[in-house]
């Protein structure tokens, strides 16, 4: 983290701006809507002053140049006079007093840098890029501003006002914010956004006091929470849905294995527990069976459970194993889709998993072996103008490739090898069934990886997306890297 946000309190504090330009007007009405007393020290006032000398009684002007004593008790200094002398010599006056300075496009100058603000008061989103590419922060703030209504304003201001109401008739904490949780997505907040307070609170009265009679008005209920199962998609966080990415937030504790990585794990709600259950190959932190036990334990002590797999929970990540105990246990859950290994990585090495020209079908496929020998429907897997895509393959990569030489397949067979994928330190080996376990043993990657075998592995070089990395290993094989953040320019 670059800087650390803060939301000031400027409310009958002093706010020094210096200049009389555009920008200087623009730093002026932001101080002054957020409560300051602001003193613009200028020879002479732009055309957008007027106006807000007439709107807002807190606002003085002293004509001239700055001096020191114009910056005694000020909080915060804008140096917005664009002539880069006088703005260097008002940050050290203003230093000198002890204030923080701001020099608009100028970082080096700065003890601080402005965000781009979305304004739905009481509730403020702020973007900052520390200063290094404020038109970046402009750019997201205008994509957020036709997402976020302004009524979000005044839903914020409710729930403020009804905090103590509720706390009087939910004691505990923890149903407190559960029950605070639910309300954003009940007919109370739609209500409110649609401009109904009055309504709004009747309704919440009427299910406050149910909640009184209920029990101990606690609205504990039966005690019982909930388990959500998450697939996090292929590493790339930016892949999470939106479901997902409000689930984290939501979670009292997060059950992981592996395959989630530390830029995933940094959504999760900052107070929630975090249990690593690991899952690598004949190495288990804790049994299928264990994991399943686990969740319906947690959920029984009334916790909400996020169950984050890698990929999608339902596809090669026995997804479907920990639910079935969960019903039968009478645990309420939710089932959250991925994006699973096979499309997130072939779609960040430029491999399409079907093609007219050369696949009309894909099968997905385990090389995850079974008491040392594989398993495998070679019939289905053997079937001319098709994708195969085979998960946890990695470790048994040499029997594979011998296997499916020995059930015909042509040793001349495109194959693309993608070492953790559509994360930054993504890898791709392409070379054939014949050739790809020595090169992949070359490399030495360790995984997680996918493997692509058929004839659309050709098209990926013709793509763009790949930088070469090093010389080819053979005459059929490369090794290729790809930096994922890439892939938005094609």
């Amino acid at each position: 983290m670059e800087q650390l946000p803060v939301s000031l309190n400027l409310k009958g504090k002093k706010v020094v701006v210096t200049g009389g330009s555009t920008v200087a007007a623009r730093k002026t009405e932001l101080a002054l809507r957020a409560g300051a007393n602001v003193l613009v020290v200028t020879p002479e006032l732009g055309p957008e002053f007027p106006p807000i000398a007439q709107r807002y009684s807190s606002f003085s002007h002293r004509s001239g140049s700055p001096v020191s004593e114009d910056f005694e008790n000020a909080v915060i200094v804008y140096g917005a006079s664009e002539n880069d002398e006088e703005d260097r010599r008002v940050r050290e006056l203003a230093r000198a007093r002890g204030a923080l300075v701001n020099v608009p496009d100028k970082p080096e100058l700065c003890d601080f840098s402005m965000p781009s603000i979305l304004d739905r008061s009481p509730l403020l989103i702020a973007i900052s890029t520390a200063g290094t590419s404020p038109l970046l922060g402009r750019q997201i703030k205008e994509r957020l501003e036709t997402t976020i209504p302004a009524a979000y304003g005044d839903l914020a201001r409710f729930l403020g006002g009804i905090r103590e109401h509720v706390s009087t008739h939910i004691k505990d904490n923890r149903q407190r914010r559960y029950y605070l949780e639910k309300l954003l997505d009940s007919p109370v907040a739609d209500l409110v956004l649609a401009g109904d307070e009055a309504r709004a609170r009747k309704l919440l009265d009427e299910q406050l006091a149910g909640h009184a009679s209920s029990g101990d008005g606690s609205g504990a209920g039966s005690g019982i929470g909930e388990v959500y199962l998450v697939g996090g998609g292929p590493g790339d966080p930016d892949l999470l849905t939106f479901r997902a990415m409000r689930l984290l937030q939501r979670a009292d504790v997060v059950v992981y294995d592996r395959l989630i990585g530390s830029p995933i794990l940094d959504l999760v709600r900052r107070d929630a527990e975090r249990i690593y259950v690991g899952k690598m190959m004949n190495k288990h932190e804790l049994s299928q069976e264990e994991i399943s036990r686990l969740l319906v334990k947690l959920a029984r002590e009334g916790k909400r459970v996020l169950r984050l797999k890698g990929g999608d929970p339902f596809i090669f990540g026995r997804g479907g194993e920990e639910i079935e105990l969960l019903a039968s246990e009478g645990i309420p859950f939710q089932v959250v889709p991925g994006i699973t290994a096979a499309s997130g990585c072939a779609s960040y090495a430029g491999i399409p998993l079907t093609h007219r020209d050369h696949a009309q079908s894909c099968v997905f496929a385990t090389g995850h072996s079974k008491n040392g020998r594989l398993e495998l429907d070679w019939a289905t897997l053997l079937q001319p103008r098709q994708t195969v895509a085979i998960y946890m393959g990695l470790a048994m990569l040499p029997e594979l490739t011998r296997d499916f030489i020995a059930h015909g397949a042509n040793p001349e067979m495109p194959v693309a090898v993608v070492d953790n994928g559509t994360r930054p330190n993504q890898r791709v080996i392409i070379g054939t069934i014949e050739t790809i376990a020595a090169s992949v043993a070359a490399t030495g990657i360790k995984g997680p990886a996918m493997i692509f075998i058929g004839t659309v592995v050709r098209l990926s070089e013709t793509l763009g997306w790949f930088k070469p990395v090093a010389e080819p290993l053979s005459s059929s094989t490369k090794l290729r890297t790809v930096n994922p953040a890439e892939n938005a320019k094609y």
